[in-house]
């Protein structure tokens, strides 16, 4: 079979392809993404992007209990929507085999926390195996169905950022059709009421306790490099290729499957090497199983519970060796809306009202960054909805007045919903603003309910958000133009002063979607030095050193929303020939 150069996300595919899977269901988030969209081009496999994580992995339970392989795929966040259907599915266990891949992002290259997601494999008492390179991620994908089937568990991948983005040669295989597990009709298994959940939480026990026994009997998952016996790592994951680059000479013991973890099999690779040093991104998840079963180890007293690690930073701790590393003088680049970004003038006219802003998880997370500084609060999906709200019963209509929701049209339907139900019924006084770009953008452009296409770009009904919106029973609705800042500003305007729940549609199709169609470039002729066109952020305007505005006709797309800024009428163009 041919080797190639794999993402390790394309390599997670790759393996459930070869594995015989037949339904996928994710939502999608960086750094897992990938891992759908690649599926979902083997016609095989059936694939859908589900409205939310939770969703996502009932799908994967459903199609488990139906008989057939399954997979649901997700971020380290989206885990926590997930959680209530893993508890339950890990008492329940499978009968085709089911994985759920979490991947988390150490340095959060793009995510609002960094939790560990290991600490759910052992909350939840489900297997979870990570891999160290796209060869393992492939291999271990495979080897986690089976082990669903023969444990009888739901089974996690754990990935992190650099192994979920970085490359390494894989071994394409043929695909393995599983025949499909027949449905046997079980209450005592499948159905999980207090009565049966009492019997099933003791074969969740039992089943783990075999899996730790089988675990330390053999290498399985895991494996002991001995080297120089001075000093012994204990590691996973990408961790492992940055122990092999900065200590060439030390043991290791590298774990495959980080839970259960192999104590036995540790306790005897200790006795082997006269220091031991756990070496993990985040929380001390090993270390404090080492040394509560009796190992001495060093670990978070050499390293940080932030961020990403590297070879630099274990030479560094464990050597003493200071690497010196050449510093170029960058610019600055910091995270900015695209230009032509829908956004962008919306957060405009907030700022300019001065409104306290609820924000959410999406590109439009970025109305915090200068100079638009209009967001306040950002916590999770879905969450700028309820925190409005809570801002309404704890201060009043009148103080409150002044605060909004802004949620993005994927994310609404993700978990804004709810919000939003709740807000009407329990007689909020609050406004929502939903920023309509017509895609999932951060993530990449993922089609999701309100686009009208599948993940696998088949046709599919429209939900239509203002339909639904009254259907929830607000009764105060606009939709408007997001370029248009004179039509946000009156909707804002109108919706704060309307009493009970209100709620502005503010809708245009991100500027970078393929069937986008931009204008002609702007231009700036005689410009008067005034920076009003400067107050919005965009990247295609810059500043010259006389003080007087550039547009870059490059980046431009002919939005308009600069030229509606400008009192002097100095900004030209952007209508079509």
């Amino acid at each position: 079979m041919a080797k190639k150069l794999m993402l390790g996300n394309e390599a997670i595919a790759r393996g459930a392809y070869e594995a015989g899977v037949k339904v996928v269901s994710s939502y999608p988030g960086t750094p897992s993404t990938e891992i759908s969209e690649i599926i979902a081009k083997y016609p095989e496999v059936y694939a859908e992007w589900a409205p939310n994580e939770k969703v996502a992995t009932e799908v994967a339970v459903g199609a488990s209990i139906a008989g057939v392989r399954s997979m649901a795929c997700m971020k380290h966040v989206g885990v926590n929507v997930a959680a209530d259907p893993l508890f339950t599915a890990a008492y329940t266990g499978v009968n085709g085999g089911m994985v759920m891949v979490a991947a988390d992002d150490p340095g959060m290259h793009s995510s609002q926390n960094e939790q560990d997601s290991r600490f759910y494999a052992r909350a939840a008492h489900v297997p979870m195996l990570e891999p160290s390179d796209s060869a393992e991620a492939k291999e271990f994908t495979k080897l986690a169905f089976k082990l669903s089937e023969e444990y009888d568990t739901p089974v996690f991948i754990r990935t992190t950022t650099r192994l979920a983005h970085s490359q390494s040669f894989v071994e394409e295989e043929d695909r393995v059709e599983v025949e499909d597990k027949k449905y046997v009709k079980d209450i005592t298994k499948y159905t999980m009421m207090p009565s049966s959940a009492i019997g099933r939480h003791i074969k969740v026990e039992e089943r783990e306790n075999k899996l730790k026994a089988d675990l330390n009997a053999g290498v399985w998952f895991n494996r002991e490099e001995i080297r120089d016996t001075e000093i012994g790592v204990v590691c996973s994951g990408i961790v492992y290729q940055y122990v092999r680059e900065a200590l060439p000479n030390a043991s290791i013991f590298k774990l495959g499957m980080v839970y259960p973890v192999a104590i036995e099999q540790i306790k005897a690779f200790a006795k082997k090497v006269k220091r031991v040093i756990v070496i993990e991104e985040l929380e001390p998840f090993f270390e404090n199983q080492l040394k509560a079963n009796g190992i001495e180890c060093d670990g978070k007293n050499l390293f940080t519970l932030q961020g990403e690690y590297s070879v630099s930073l274990i030479k560094e701790r464990v050597l003493g060796e200071k690497v010196d590393i050449e510093k170029i003088d960058l610019p600055v680049r910091p995270p900015v809306m695209c230009a032509g970004c829908p956004h962008r003038g919306v957060f405009y006219v907030l700022s300019k009202l001065k409104l306290t802003v609820s924000a959410d998880i999406g590109c439009y997370t970025l109305g915090a960054v200068a100079p638009l500084s209009s967001v306040d609060t950002v916590v999770c999906m879905g969450a700028s909805v309820g925190i409005a709200h809570g801002f309404e019963k704890a201060l009043g209509r009148e103080q409150s007045k002044h605060t909004v929701a802004v949620i993005g049209d994927s994310t609404f339907i993700h978990s804004g919903i709810t919000g939003l139900v709740n807000a009407v019924y329990n007689g909020s006084n609050m406004t929502l603003i939903i920023l309509d770009n017509s895609t999932t953008g951060m993530t990449g452009h993922q089609q999701h309910p309100a686009t009208g296409l599948t993940l696998k770009n088949t046709p599919a009904p429209i939900l239509p958000l203002d339909d639904l919106v009254k259907t929830i029973g607000v009764k105060s609705l606009d939709i408007v133009d997001s370029y248009d800042l004179a039509e946000v500003e009156r909707a804002v305007k109108t919706a704060v002063n309307t009493d009970g729940v209100s709620v502005v549609i503010a809708k245009h199709p991100c500027a970078l979607l393929k069937t986008y169609k931009a204008k002609p470039a702007l231009n700036i002729e005689e410009c008067k030095k005034c920076g009003m066109c400067l107050k919005i952020g965009c990247p295609a305007i810059y500043k010259q050193k006389d003080g007087s505005a550039l547009i870059n006709s490059a980046q431009c797309v002919g939005c308009g929303v600069c030229k509606q800024l400008c009192k002097f009428n100095a900004i030209k163009g952007g209508e079509e020939k």
